[in-house]
């Protein structure tokens, strides 16, 4: 029977705990909305007694979220339980947790106290919010991951008869190892003789890079509660993240587990929240990075496109991703520059042509880490036929205009001006203007003598090798009617290389 996983969310908490994420009450309602509509079952929206902007936001996150559970945190304090129970006012469904640290560092370094004095004080805090307010009741043992199993045991007993729901087992060092982690779950469900009264969840920190693995055990060792933050953000290294977990669960255990999670609004929300909190995600990242869907080797992309699952078993349409990308660069074949030339062109690329455009894509990715569509669709203008010795053919004979001339003034403290002498079909023509630079003096002067309407919409110019005297390339994007051309040229002279890209674009549609 398949067995359900809740999923606690505590982005707005632990999350909020990230060096430089300081989230604003709109912020966390926005994302709190999106917890909500993503499917999360237990929000844990703050800490309300830590200020009162943070209990304010609380109550704003409590007043905008429809469905999911409201979990704040507090302290083994009764003013706490106190400042959490008004806090929650307006949810539709509250719940307050409280701990406190049960490893001996905790018990004998920052509380200074012993193991029974704190099992009372655990106990007592529970039955106090339990018997105080109409909450549910949630207990945390903090640093669980270094607490003595048979204490620990103890403790989950006691504050269950005391009525919490759910006790969490925080890693909260991020110091267990997969077996360990999941061998206290296991010592819990065979040595806590009221277990079947509450819910055991986990809650890792990624100080070690294991905290979905953490995670994993503990679900497979009896945990069916989840704490998980958007991206996996959280103090230190972080927390396990929802996107991972997820993930594992509907596409490694789909037959066992499940989760109230969308998967198909993973990859929006998680992107949303990275933007509200200012977080810069690794192109690298598990799941929701812009490199998982990304293939630039070329055997990779060829067996990509045979067939998707050659290299990805996860798709990006499992988490709401847009689309699988074939990243052209050195390392590609001809075979996915075919597709793609295919794709954004509408039309097929014959095999001669396609050795045309594949020489000299070889040559510009020598320069370019990665090639993009506007250079693939410049190349597919560049080499309209299928041999060589056509296309040069048709190239000399086909220009409509050529440059004979070119003289600009330019300088600092002067009007820059061109004069140009043309050949326009059969015609020589001059002209000339001014301009904010010797390039646009140049292009005015063109423009008054060839009679059409057209914009630039695209100057790239790049150095081939290095060096103030080096021959650059200018790739020009022009519009006309509703369509674009391409234009190209080399030249050591930066002014000469942009006149003659411009005037090979113009060539493209003039007659």
């Amino acid at each position: 029977m398949l067995q359900r996983i809740k999923i606690l969310d505590t982005t707005l908490r632990d999350g909020a705990q990230t060096p430089g994420c300081n989230l604003k009450s709109v912020e966390k309602v926005q994302i709190a909305k999106a917890l909500d509509k993503l499917g999360v079952d237990i929000i844990e929206a703050g800490f309300p007694s830590s200020g009162t902007s943070e209990f304010n936001s609380v109550q704003a996150v409590c007043q905008s979220v429809e469905n999911a559970t409201i979990c704040v945190l507090t302290r083994a304090v009764k003013e706490d339980i106190d400042i959490a129970a008004k806090s929650l006012v307006y949810a539709k469904n509250g719940c307050i947790q409280t701990g406190i640290g049960t490893s001996d560092y905790h018990i004998n370094y920052k509380f200074k106290t012993d193991r029974e004095a704190l099992l009372k004080r655990a106990v007592d805090i529970v039955r106090y919010a339990v018997e105080t307010y109409p909450y549910n009741v949630a207990f945390y043992c903090e640093d669980a991951g270094r607490t003595d199993n048979d204490f620990l045991a103890r403790i989950v007993t006691a504050v269950i008869d005391a009525g919490a729901k759910s006790v969490t087992i925080p890693d909260t060092v991020g110091y267990c190892l997969p077996n360990e982690y999941g061998a206290k779950f296991k010592y819990l469900i065979e040595n806590v003789p009221n277990i079947d009264k509450a819910i055991l969840s986990a809650h890792c920190h990624n100080d070690l890079g294991l905290a979905t693995a953490n995670a994993i055990q503990a679900i497979i060792n009896g945990a069916r509660q989840v704490d998980v933050t958007l991206c996996g953000v959280g103090e230190r290294a972080g927390n396990t993240p929802l996107e991972q977990l997820q993930t594992i669960i509907a596409k490694r255990w789909s037959n066992e587990y499940f989760t109230n999670i969308d998967s198909n609004l993973i990859y929006e929300t998680c992107r949303t929240s990275a933007r509200i909190m200012n977080l810069q995600l690794p192109a690298d990242k598990p799941v929701i990075g812009y490199n998982v869907f990304a293939h630039a080797s070329g055997i990779h992309q060829d067996g990509l496109l045979k067939h998707p699952a050659n290299y990805e078993f996860l798709h990006p349409q499992d988490i709401g991703a847009e689309s699988s990308q074939i990243v052209l660069s050195a390392l590609s074949g001809r075979s996915a520059l075919k597709y793609r030339l295919e794709l954004i062109t509408d039309s097929k690329i014959d095999a001669d042509r396609l050795e045309l455009i594949y020489n000299e894509f070889l040559k510009i990715a020598a320069t370019k880490p990665v090639i993009d569509d506007n250079d693939l669709l410049m190349l597919s203008q560049r080499f309209p036929t299928k041999a060589v010795t056509e296309y040069s053919n048709e190239q000399q004979t086909a220009d409509y205009i050529g440059l004979d001339f070119m003289k600009v003034t330019a300088g600092v403290g002067v009007r820059c001006k061109a004069f140009v002498k043309l050949r326009i079909g059969n015609e020589r023509v001059i002209a000339r203007s001014y301009g904010n630079g010797p390039v646009d003096a140049a292009i005015k002067a063109i423009k008054k003598r060839i009679g059409s309407t057209m914009l630039i919409h695209e100057f790239l110019i790049q150095a081939i090798d290095k060096g103030s005297d080096d021959m650059c390339r200018v790739n020009i994007q022009v519009k006309y009617n509703d369509k674009f051309y391409y234009g190209f040229a080399g030249n050591t002279d930066i002014v000469a290389a942009s006149v003659l890209a411009f005037i090979d674009a113009v060539n493209k549609f003039s007659k």
